[in-house]
């Protein structure tokens, strides 16, 4: 089973590309080294207060799919730099 998520993300403490693109690559980074998904920016690289990440999941069912993108997902949202704008999920 696959299952995908877009997530959008505001980063009010960027004033530069360069301060957003620290504070996405740290989180991309440890996301990626914590749990069994794949994740990348998609959206907005040259807009320095916003980002669309995507991430995919891919298990044997559709229960191990969705709780490891939701661990994922609830480890992005835990992060106190960015707030959380929309999140769509659906399985492919």
């Amino acid at each position: 089973m696959i299952m995908y998520a877009e997530c959008e993300f505001f980063v009010p403490s960027a004033h530069s590309l360069k301060e957003k693109r620290a504070v996405l690559q740290r989180m991309i980074t440890r996301t990626k080294q914590k749990y069994n998904v794949s994740i990348a920016e998609i959206d907005h690289q040259d807009v320095w207060q916003r980002t669309l990440l995507a991430l995919v999941s891919v298990a044997s069912s559709q229960q191990a799919a969705e709780k490891e993108l939701g661990r994922a997902i609830a480890f992005l949202e835990s992060n106190p730099d960015w707030q959380c704008l929309n999140i769509q999920r659906e399985f492919l």
